[in-house]
């Protein structure tokens, strides 16, 4: 089991940038598939990004590729989204999440560990 803090949301304008991280409180978190999801009220969960337990591959939704981009630290036990060209439709609550099933690393329900969110406000 582990338990993920998501940081680092906040307002920003249009064309801003931002950075969430992840926190990871099991040993074992090398073994897991982390992911971001962005959720607006009413809707479902949204993939954004993925990353391999051993950060050789990395997945995108196409509505932020070239934007955004995720890594990890596994000694520091971290996730990251760096987020550039930010834009108002990417406005949203921002969860990582943390599994073992990397073929479906864009299924939110393939997810058993999840932050709490962190809300990011992109203005027009």
């Amino acid at each position: 089991q582990v338990q993920l803090v998501d940081s680092g949301g906040g307002l920003v304008q249009a064309g801003g940038s931002l950075r969430l991280s992840c926190e990871g409180s099991a040993r074992t978190f090398s073994n897991y598939v982390m992911g971001w999801f962005r959720q607006n009220p009413g809707l479902e969960r949204e993939f954004v990004a993925a990353i391999s337990h051993n950060s050789d591959r990395a997945y995108y939704s196409d509505s932020v590729k070239g934007r955004f981009t995720i890594s990890r630290d596994n000694n520091k036990r971290m996730a990251y989204l760096q987020m550039t060209s930010l834009k108002p439709e990417d406005t949203a609550v921002y969860y990582c999440g943390a599994g073992w099933s990397e073929p479906n690393y864009s299924v939110a329900k393939f997810y058993p560990y999840w932050g709490q969110g962190a809300q990011v406000s992109v203005s027009s």
